[in-house]
């Protein structure tokens, strides 16, 4: 009896020591990364939530958030703990090329897939839009620049010397403006006036969408996955086909999108070499985790989520994945950006901005052992080079080197310490980095090293000292103003006094951007090169062009009277 009490004593003990030791744990952990499941929702099928709840809401591409003073460095964490499952050397890291426009000549592509691999990467993320070699029926959607079959394989061929594995993209249901602004393919649009969208419902649409993805598929075998796209279909719903769908169907807007979704995925995954499809995940996050589990969707792709603000908001992020991880997805993706969205038009990388966005990630990164049934398989970093089909180019991809190379090197090295700054610095060529200002001292010695260096001088100069000539300068406002030219009169004594100023400028400015041409030639086809300049110099040229041309034919005319 004595043993059996001694017994039941020693038990309790270890009991009350067990439950003083999970409540110490919790303890030291209460300011660990917070990642809560998501709260609970109304309608598990509601698409886009109650009017005016816009809580989950991602911030579009077009949206510049300006980046917070704080100084960038890494998130917190106990020094010498690795990231989860060694982030910096096991998940994949996709370099996005985004080919919709300015697509790189391949000669380009050989020098710029060694930089990738030896920045960190370990693959490309390649959308081909009107850039792949289409072929039959198919062959209306190329453009006259697009690559060839044996393009397309040199491609793959680089990627594989440099250890780099290639996933192409091809949209499936939102952004396809290059398919659907053909008159031959118009009647497959969602709405009839825009060509953002396919109509889900229409007969033709997945015959031709499996036709894309079969030719695409066919010249990338080595491939194990294809992004399908699928983000921000925008106007679906709208079409006359949908709302007598929803009329059917309770308005299950969300049903509508997995339906046509899984039937694309499970095209991909009933072909003879079985592809891991995956997804932008946007349309995905106001689904209900109910819904998404009931639907399947989660055995034929692995969501993307993206998000490309520079500080958003993680807890967010770890709502979404919770879904994910309870709606039975296996493995998920993030994508972040290191050029390409912060404004349309924008022609110069924010470097700060972006190594935030990467920073945030990360903070993310290190959260997910919280969801063991869900595994990261990699992040994509985006590189935006237009936000749809029919925008102005963003910043050119030489341009945007210093970014990637800052932003890979975070991810690999799970911040940005000084050792990263200087294997940056090494890599790239230059002797110092700043980080705020989104400058970098010393030559380069990247591929399309020049080409940045020129893009800086028209970004940072090229307004300002045509505006001094043509707003500034005295001489000219008074002995040659709009008026002395409008009537093609001029004293010569008084245009001289400037004369040699304005020729000089211009004979300057002509002779750079001859040799940014020759530069741009080098990378790009001839209708990339024709549209930047048309949007980055042509407008403060042109008039620096006009005045040169009227100041020489005006004093050929030796000082005649005021023409009528």
């Amino acid at each position: 009896m004595a043993f059996q009490r001694n017994h039941k004593l020693n038990l309790l003990r270890l009991a009350v020591l067990l439950i003083v030791a999970l409540a110490g744990i919790k303890f030291l952990l209460r300011d660990s990364f917070p990642l809560e499941p998501p709260k609970a929702a109304g309608r598990d099928d509601g698409f886009w939530g109650q009017a005016g709840d816009g809580a989950g809401d991602a911030e579009p591409r077009s949206r510049a958030l300006e980046p917070p003073a704080a100084k960038a460095t890494g998130p917190r964490r106990e020094p010498g703990r690795p990231l989860p499952e060694d982030f910096g050397g096991s998940q994949m890291r996709l370099v996005h090329l985004d080919l919709k426009g300015a697509a790189p000549r391949v000669s380009y592509l050989e020098q710029l897939f060694p930089l990738l691999s030896q920045l960190g990467a370990n693959g490309i993320l390649v959308e081909y839009e009107d850039m792949f070699p289409f072929e039959g029926e198919l062959e209306t959607l190329k453009s006259p620049y697009a690559y060839s079959e044996e393009d397309v394989e040199r491609i793959q061929q680089l990627a594989e010397l440099n250890r780099l594995e290639v996933v192409p993209l091809v949209q499936t249901f939102g952004h396809a403006e290059f398919i659907l602004k053909h008159e031959k393919y118009q009647h497959l649009r969602e709405v009839e006036r825009f060509p953002n969208s396919f109509n889900p419902h229409a007969p033709g649409t997945l015959p031709l969408l499996k036709s894309v993805l079969a030719q695409v598929m066919e010249k990338h075998r080595r491939s194990a996955w294809i992004h399908i796209g699928a983000d921000e279909v925008f106007h679906l719903g709208e079409g006359m086909d949908s709302k007598n769908w929803m009329s059917r169907n309770e308005g299950d807007l969300g049903t509508m999108y997995l339906n046509h979704v899984k039937e694309v995925a499970s095209f991909l995954g009933a072909r003879p070499r079985r592809r891991r499809a995956l997804m932008w995940d946007d349309m995905l996050r106001k689904i209900g985790a109910g819904a998404l589990r009931e639907s399947g969707i989660a055995e034929h792709v692995s969501p993307v989520v993206w998000f490309y603000a520079p500080d958003f908001d993680a807890e967010q992020i770890g709502q979404f994945i919770a879904k994910y991880a309870e709606s039975g997805f296996e493995t998920v993706w993030f994508a972040s950006a290191f050029k390409g969205t912060t404004g349309p038009a924008q022609a110069w990388t924010p470097l700060s901005y972006h190594l935030k966005n990467h920073l945030s990630w990360l903070k993310v990164v290190e959260a997910m052992p919280r969801f063991p049934s869900l595994r990261l398989q990699g992040i994509v970093l985006t590189g935006w080079q237009r936000y749809d089909h029919y925008s102005v180019l963003c910043e050119l991809l030489p341009v945007g080197i210093p970014s990637l190379a800052v932003c890979l090197q975070t991810l690999v090295n799970g911040g940005f310490t000084e050792a990263t700054k200087r294997k940056v610095l090494d890599v790239l060529g230059f002797r110092s980095i700043q980080l705020e200002q989104s400058t970098c001292e010393g030559n380069g010695a990247f591929p399309g090293a020049e080409i940045y260096r020129m893009v800086e001088q028209v970004n940072s100069h090229l307004k300002e000292s045509v505006v001094k000539v043509l707003e500034e300068e005295s001489a000219v406002k008074g002995w040659f103003s709009p008026y002395h030219r409008k009537h093609r009169f001029g004293n010569p004594r008084n245009m001289e006094s400037f004369g040699s100023r304005l020729l000089k400028v211009h004979e300057d400015w002509e002779s750079f951007v001859h040799n940014l041409r020759a530069q741009l030639e080098s990378v790009y086809f001839p209708d990339t090169v024709e549209e930047w300049l048309e949007e980055n110099v042509n407008p403060y040229l042109d008039p620096l062009r006009d005045l040169v041309r009227d100041y020489r034919a005006v004093i050929r005319l030796n000082a005649r009277p005021k023409a009528p």
